[in-house]
Protein backbone atom coordinates (compact mmCIF):
# COMPACT_ATOMS: atom_id res chain seq x y z
CA UNK A 1 0.00 0.00 0.00
CA UNK A 2 1.53 3.16 -1.01
CA UNK A 3 1.81 6.21 1.29
CA UNK A 4 -1.22 7.90 2.18
CA UNK A 5 -0.13 10.97 2.36
CA UNK A 6 1.77 10.21 -1.76
CA UNK A 7 -2.20 8.88 -2.38
CA UNK A 8 -3.43 12.10 -1.03
CA UNK A 9 -1.55 13.94 -3.18
CA UNK A 10 -1.79 12.24 -6.23
CA UNK A 11 -5.70 12.08 -6.33
CA UNK A 12 -6.42 16.15 -6.04
CA UNK A 13 -8.48 16.81 -9.43
CA UNK A 14 -6.46 18.74 -11.81
CA UNK A 15 -7.58 21.33 -13.47
CA UNK A 16 -8.37 19.46 -16.49
CA UNK A 17 -9.80 16.81 -14.77
CA UNK A 18 -12.46 19.63 -13.22
CA UNK A 19 -12.73 21.07 -17.11
CA UNK A 20 -13.76 16.95 -17.85
CA UNK A 21 -16.27 16.94 -15.11
CA UNK A 22 -17.87 20.02 -16.18
CA UNK A 23 -18.35 18.52 -19.38
CA UNK A 24 -16.22 18.09 -21.84
CA UNK A 25 -16.07 15.24 -23.63
CA UNK A 26 -12.41 14.87 -25.31
CA UNK A 27 -9.49 15.18 -24.03
CA UNK A 28 -7.53 18.46 -24.79
CA UNK A 29 -5.01 17.25 -27.72
CA UNK A 30 -3.17 20.55 -27.28
CA UNK A 31 -1.82 19.46 -23.89
CA UNK A 32 -0.25 16.16 -25.14
CA UNK A 33 0.34 16.40 -28.87
CA UNK A 34 1.76 18.09 -31.84
CA UNK A 35 -1.15 18.82 -35.17
CA UNK A 36 -2.68 16.21 -35.95
CA UNK A 37 -0.13 13.29 -35.15
CA UNK A 38 -1.61 10.64 -32.31
CA UNK A 39 1.82 10.61 -30.71
CA UNK A 40 1.75 12.49 -26.86
CA UNK A 41 4.93 13.93 -26.78
CA UNK A 42 7.67 14.84 -24.19
CA UNK A 43 7.85 18.21 -24.61
CA UNK A 44 5.17 18.69 -23.80
CA UNK A 45 5.06 16.86 -20.15
CA UNK A 46 8.77 17.39 -19.44
CA UNK A 47 10.68 20.85 -18.49
CA UNK A 48 13.23 21.83 -20.71
CA UNK A 49 16.20 19.52 -19.73
CA UNK A 50 14.46 17.08 -17.59
CA UNK A 51 15.04 13.03 -18.55
CA UNK A 52 11.75 12.08 -16.21
CA UNK A 53 8.77 13.10 -14.41
CA UNK A 54 5.70 11.84 -13.27
CA UNK A 55 2.57 13.05 -13.29
CA UNK A 56 -1.27 11.12 -12.25
CA UNK A 57 -3.01 9.28 -15.24
CA UNK A 58 -5.91 12.20 -16.11
CA UNK A 59 -9.68 10.47 -14.75
CA UNK A 60 -13.16 10.58 -16.11
CA UNK A 61 -12.30 10.73 -19.97
CA UNK A 62 -11.30 7.69 -22.59
CA UNK A 63 -7.80 8.58 -24.26
CA UNK A 64 -7.97 7.38 -27.64
CA UNK A 65 -5.47 5.46 -29.43
CA UNK A 66 -1.69 7.06 -29.32
CA UNK A 67 1.56 6.10 -28.83
CA UNK A 68 4.79 7.95 -27.21
CA UNK A 69 7.83 9.56 -28.05
CA UNK A 70 8.83 8.49 -24.64
CA UNK A 71 8.94 5.21 -22.65
CA UNK A 72 5.84 5.53 -20.31
CA UNK A 73 5.95 3.37 -16.46
CA UNK A 74 2.12 3.56 -15.49
CA UNK A 75 1.87 2.62 -11.65
CA UNK A 76 -1.31 1.89 -10.58
CA UNK A 77 -1.55 3.12 -7.17
CA UNK A 78 -5.27 2.70 -6.12
CA UNK A 79 -8.00 0.84 -7.92
CA UNK A 80 -7.60 0.10 -11.61
CA UNK A 81 -7.47 0.91 -15.18
CA UNK A 82 -8.06 -0.70 -18.77
CA UNK A 83 -5.92 -0.50 -20.95
CA UNK A 84 -5.81 -1.93 -24.42
CA UNK A 85 -2.18 -2.10 -26.26
CA UNK A 86 -2.07 -3.43 -30.02
CA UNK A 87 -4.88 -5.88 -29.84
CA UNK A 88 -3.94 -7.43 -26.18
CA UNK A 89 -7.06 -5.99 -23.74
CA UNK A 90 -5.00 -5.55 -19.96
CA UNK A 91 -6.38 -4.28 -16.40
CA UNK A 92 -3.95 -2.76 -14.25
CA UNK A 93 -4.46 -3.35 -10.76
CA UNK A 94 -3.38 -1.75 -7.66
CA UNK A 95 0.82 -2.42 -7.26
CA UNK A 96 0.95 -3.06 -10.82
CA UNK A 97 3.79 -1.71 -13.10
CA UNK A 98 3.22 -1.29 -16.70
CA UNK A 99 6.14 -0.57 -19.09
CA UNK A 100 5.59 0.68 -22.60
CA UNK A 101 7.94 1.33 -25.18
CA UNK A 102 7.73 4.45 -27.56
CA UNK A 103 5.75 2.30 -30.53
CA UNK A 104 3.45 1.08 -28.35
CA UNK A 105 -0.37 1.86 -29.77
CA UNK A 106 -2.54 2.35 -26.63
CA UNK A 107 -5.80 3.54 -25.68
CA UNK A 108 -7.19 3.68 -22.00
CA UNK A 109 -10.59 3.39 -20.52
CA UNK A 110 -12.06 6.08 -18.51
CA UNK A 111 -10.31 5.76 -15.20
CA UNK A 112 -12.88 6.57 -11.76
CA UNK A 113 -12.08 8.99 -8.73
CA UNK A 114 -10.54 6.19 -6.71
CA UNK A 115 -8.54 4.75 -9.54
CA UNK A 116 -5.39 6.96 -9.26
CA UNK A 117 -2.80 5.53 -11.73
CA UNK A 118 0.90 7.11 -11.70
CA UNK A 119 2.99 8.01 -15.14
CA UNK A 120 6.47 8.10 -15.24
CA UNK A 121 7.22 9.86 -18.00
CA UNK A 122 10.80 8.68 -18.97
CA UNK A 123 13.22 9.94 -22.47
CA UNK A 124 15.05 6.83 -23.75
CA UNK A 125 18.62 8.38 -22.82
CA UNK A 126 17.86 8.43 -19.22
CA UNK A 127 18.13 4.67 -18.83
CA UNK A 128 21.80 4.91 -20.56
CA UNK A 129 22.55 5.82 -17.08
CA UNK A 130 20.97 3.09 -15.70
CA UNK A 131 21.82 0.46 -17.80
CA UNK A 132 25.65 0.16 -16.21
CA UNK A 133 23.72 -0.95 -13.12
CA UNK A 134 22.13 -4.09 -14.42
CA UNK A 135 25.21 -6.35 -15.56
CA UNK A 136 25.54 -7.90 -18.66
CA UNK A 137 23.17 -10.56 -18.21
CA UNK A 138 20.87 -11.30 -21.12
CA UNK A 139 17.19 -10.55 -19.68
CA UNK A 140 14.13 -9.05 -21.31
CA UNK A 141 13.86 -6.29 -19.18
CA UNK A 142 17.89 -5.12 -20.39
CA UNK A 143 16.83 -6.13 -23.75
CA UNK A 144 13.83 -3.93 -23.50
CA UNK A 145 16.01 -0.91 -22.30
CA UNK A 146 18.17 -1.09 -25.26
CA UNK A 147 15.99 -1.49 -27.46
CA UNK A 148 14.26 1.40 -26.40
CA UNK A 149 17.51 3.38 -26.39
CA UNK A 150 17.85 2.59 -30.10
CA UNK A 151 14.34 3.11 -30.84
CA UNK A 152 14.03 -0.33 -32.40
CA UNK A 153 11.96 -2.18 -29.66
CA UNK A 154 9.97 -5.33 -30.78
CA UNK A 155 8.41 -5.74 -27.65
CA UNK A 156 5.58 -2.80 -26.64
CA UNK A 157 4.68 -3.44 -23.25
CA UNK A 158 6.20 -5.21 -20.03
CA UNK A 159 3.34 -5.90 -17.47
CA UNK A 160 4.68 -6.94 -14.09
CA UNK A 161 2.20 -8.23 -11.52
CA UNK A 162 4.32 -7.21 -8.30
CA UNK A 163 1.64 -5.90 -5.95
CA UNK A 164 2.57 -8.45 -3.31
CA UNK A 165 6.37 -8.10 -3.95
CA UNK A 166 7.44 -5.52 -1.14
CA UNK A 167 11.15 -4.23 -2.40
CA UNK A 168 9.56 -3.39 -5.83
CA UNK A 169 6.54 -1.05 -3.91
CA UNK A 170 8.90 0.49 -1.79
CA UNK A 171 11.63 1.79 -4.59
CA UNK A 172 8.53 2.87 -6.81
CA UNK A 173 7.74 4.61 -3.58
CA UNK A 174 11.28 6.35 -2.99
CA UNK A 175 10.75 7.12 -6.79
CA UNK A 176 7.61 8.98 -6.24
CA UNK A 177 9.10 11.15 -3.44
CA UNK A 178 12.26 11.96 -5.34
CA UNK A 179 10.22 13.14 -8.17
CA UNK A 180 7.57 14.82 -6.24
CA UNK A 181 9.13 16.52 -3.78
CA UNK A 182 12.44 18.36 -5.15
CA UNK A 183 16.01 18.11 -3.52
CA UNK A 184 19.53 18.29 -3.84
CA UNK A 185 21.06 15.49 -6.19
CA UNK A 186 17.70 14.38 -7.54
CA UNK A 187 19.82 13.41 -11.24
CA UNK A 188 21.70 10.79 -8.79
CA UNK A 189 19.18 9.65 -6.69
CA UNK A 190 16.59 9.23 -9.45
CA UNK A 191 18.86 7.07 -11.58
CA UNK A 192 20.29 5.07 -8.41
CA UNK A 193 16.53 4.47 -7.46
CA UNK A 194 15.40 3.27 -10.95
CA UNK A 195 18.46 0.88 -11.63
CA UNK A 196 17.50 -0.91 -7.89
CA UNK A 197 13.80 -0.84 -9.03
CA UNK A 198 15.10 -2.92 -12.40
CA UNK A 199 17.69 -4.97 -10.31
CA UNK A 200 14.53 -6.43 -8.61
CA UNK A 201 12.38 -6.76 -11.24
CA UNK A 202 14.95 -8.69 -13.07
CA UNK A 203 14.42 -10.77 -10.08
CA UNK A 204 10.87 -11.27 -10.63
CA UNK A 205 10.49 -12.55 -14.08
CA UNK A 206 8.02 -15.06 -13.10
CA UNK A 207 5.49 -11.73 -12.49
CA UNK A 208 6.04 -10.30 -16.22
CA UNK A 209 4.30 -10.28 -19.08
CA UNK A 210 5.37 -9.73 -22.63
CA UNK A 211 3.49 -8.74 -25.57
CA UNK A 212 3.54 -11.46 -27.60
CA UNK A 213 3.14 -15.42 -27.41
CA UNK A 214 6.71 -15.78 -28.63
CA UNK A 215 8.07 -13.02 -26.19
CA UNK A 216 6.54 -15.05 -23.25
CA UNK A 217 7.68 -18.01 -24.62
CA UNK A 218 11.73 -17.04 -24.08
CA UNK A 219 10.92 -15.49 -20.97
CA UNK A 220 9.50 -18.91 -20.24
CA UNK A 221 12.58 -20.30 -21.12
CA UNK A 222 14.61 -17.93 -18.76
CA UNK A 223 12.63 -18.27 -16.26
CA UNK A 224 13.22 -22.41 -16.69
CA UNK A 225 17.33 -22.01 -16.32
CA UNK A 226 17.05 -19.86 -13.56
CA UNK A 227 15.48 -22.82 -11.45
CA UNK A 228 16.58 -25.82 -13.48
CA UNK A 229 20.36 -25.01 -14.48
CA UNK A 230 21.73 -27.80 -13.30
CA UNK A 231 19.67 -30.91 -14.98
CA UNK A 232 16.91 -28.50 -16.90
CA UNK A 233 16.71 -30.04 -20.67
CA UNK A 234 15.37 -27.54 -23.86
CA UNK A 235 13.32 -30.73 -24.49
CA UNK A 236 11.75 -30.61 -21.71
CA UNK A 237 10.41 -26.78 -21.60
CA UNK A 238 9.43 -26.97 -25.40
CA UNK A 239 7.55 -29.93 -24.25
CA UNK A 240 6.02 -27.58 -21.35
CA UNK A 241 5.27 -24.58 -23.46
CA UNK A 242 4.01 -27.34 -26.39
CA UNK A 243 6.40 -25.82 -28.81
CA UNK A 244 8.63 -27.88 -31.33
CA UNK A 245 11.82 -28.46 -30.63
CA UNK A 246 14.02 -26.83 -33.76
CA UNK A 247 11.33 -23.97 -33.42
CA UNK A 248 12.35 -22.92 -30.32
CA UNK A 249 15.72 -23.19 -30.18
CA UNK A 250 15.80 -20.69 -33.18
CA UNK A 251 13.17 -18.05 -31.64
CA UNK A 252 15.53 -18.53 -28.28
CA UNK A 253 18.33 -17.36 -30.89
CA UNK A 254 16.75 -14.90 -32.65
CA UNK A 255 15.10 -13.22 -29.53
CA UNK A 256 18.41 -13.43 -27.62
CA UNK A 257 21.12 -13.42 -29.48
CA UNK A 258 22.78 -16.52 -27.57
CA UNK A 259 21.55 -19.98 -28.08
CA UNK A 260 19.75 -22.37 -25.07
CA UNK A 261 23.04 -23.84 -24.41
CA UNK A 262 24.73 -20.40 -24.13
CA UNK A 263 22.22 -19.58 -21.87
CA UNK A 264 22.55 -22.20 -19.53
CA UNK A 265 26.49 -22.25 -19.29
CA UNK A 266 26.01 -18.43 -18.65
CA UNK A 267 23.71 -19.41 -15.41
CA UNK A 268 25.74 -21.87 -14.79
CA UNK A 269 29.12 -20.38 -14.90
CA UNK A 270 27.30 -17.46 -12.90
CA UNK A 271 26.21 -19.51 -10.11
CA UNK A 272 29.38 -20.84 -9.85
CA UNK A 273 30.97 -17.78 -9.19
CA UNK A 274 28.99 -17.16 -6.60
CA UNK A 275 29.12 -20.72 -4.89
CA UNK A 276 32.89 -19.95 -5.21
CA UNK A 277 32.28 -16.49 -3.20
CA UNK A 278 29.64 -17.11 -0.79
CA UNK A 279 30.14 -20.68 0.63
CA UNK A 280 33.19 -22.73 1.62
CA UNK A 281 32.47 -25.80 -0.81
CA UNK A 282 35.18 -27.31 -3.03
CA UNK A 283 35.62 -26.43 -6.40
CA UNK A 284 34.96 -30.38 -7.79
CA UNK A 285 31.60 -30.14 -5.22
CA UNK A 286 30.43 -26.37 -6.51
CA UNK A 287 31.07 -28.11 -10.43
CA UNK A 288 28.36 -30.79 -9.92
CA UNK A 289 26.11 -28.70 -8.10
CA UNK A 290 25.61 -26.75 -11.11
CA UNK A 291 25.02 -29.47 -13.37
CA UNK A 292 29.07 -30.53 -14.53
CA UNK A 293 29.72 -34.33 -13.97
CA UNK A 294 32.80 -33.84 -16.01
CA UNK A 295 35.48 -31.56 -13.94
CA UNK A 296 38.09 -30.80 -15.68
CA UNK A 297 35.48 -29.29 -18.48
CA UNK A 298 33.98 -27.27 -15.79
CA UNK A 299 37.68 -26.07 -14.99
CA UNK A 300 37.96 -25.19 -18.98
CA UNK A 301 34.30 -23.45 -19.59
CA UNK A 302 35.06 -21.66 -15.78
CA UNK A 303 38.34 -20.01 -17.29
CA UNK A 304 37.42 -19.10 -20.83
CA UNK A 305 33.94 -17.80 -18.77
CA UNK A 306 36.40 -15.36 -16.26
CA UNK A 307 40.17 -15.68 -17.55
CA UNK A 308 41.37 -17.24 -14.41
CA UNK A 309 40.62 -20.89 -12.86
CA UNK A 310 38.06 -21.77 -10.14
CA UNK A 311 40.63 -21.67 -7.22
CA UNK A 312 42.06 -18.10 -8.32
CA UNK A 313 38.91 -16.93 -8.61
CA UNK A 314 38.16 -17.91 -5.25
CA UNK A 315 41.51 -16.13 -3.77
CA UNK A 316 41.07 -12.74 -5.38
CA UNK A 317 37.16 -12.18 -4.24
Amino acid sequence: MIDPAILEQLSVLTEEEKTILGGSTAIDRALYMEGDRDVITGDKLLEAGKLITVRPHTRFIRFPKHTHDYVEMVYMASGSTQHTIGDTEITLREGELLILAQNAVQSIEPAGQSDVAVNFIVRPTFFSSVLPYLGEQDTPLRRFLIDCLTGKSETQYLLFRVSEVLPIQNLIENLLYTLLDPGRHRREIQTLTMALLFAQLMQHTDCMTVATGEQNAVVSVLRYIETNYRDGSLGKIADELHYELHFLSRLIKQRTGKTYTELLQEKRMLQAAWLLTNTARTVDEIALSVGYENISYFHRVFRQTFGVSPKNYRSCK
